[in-house]
């Protein structure tokens, strides 16, 4: 790499006239902006009277996205609950149907006739067949 020629060297008088010249002129022009921009005469009540319709707006449409974000969250917490009882549901379900399949067993249901005197069949059924006479 080159080395920086310019550092090695003593600027010359005119040299650095010219940059402070530069760097006050910068300055002034930076000041004058300033002043400028925030001066009596562009801030006047005409300039905040034209533009507040603008300035409403704004405003409206923060409204509206801070009512939008309370809306979102509302509805997320919304599905999330219902998430919840979906899932409680399915498990009441679940335990619900086990029950009833093992009560409806045959040896469950047995069981339960047994303590009404009803006894369960030994013998297979037999089929009667009625005749019908012509007359």
């Amino acid at each position: 790499m080159s080395k920086n020629t310019i550092r090695n060297k003593e600027l010359s008088e005119e040299v650095q006239e010219e940059m402070s010249e530069s760097v006050e002129e910068k300055v002034e022009q930076t000041q004058d902006f300033l002043r400028s921009a925030f001066s009596t005469k562009r801030l006047s009540s005409y300039l905040v009277a034209r533009n507040l319709p603008f300035a409403a707006f704004v405003a409206l449409l923060g409204l509206l996205y801070i009512s939008n974000r309370h809306l979102a969250e509302r509805t997320v917490r919304s599905i999330d609950q219902l998430g919840r009882d979906v899932k409680e549901l399915s498990w009441d379900y679940k335990s619900l149907s086990a029950e009833l399949m093992k009560l409806t067993t045959q040896t469950e249901i047995a069981k339960r006739a047994d303590t009404l005197g009803l006894k369960e069949r030994t013998e297979p059924p037999i089929k009667i067949e009625v005749v019908k006479k012509r007359d």
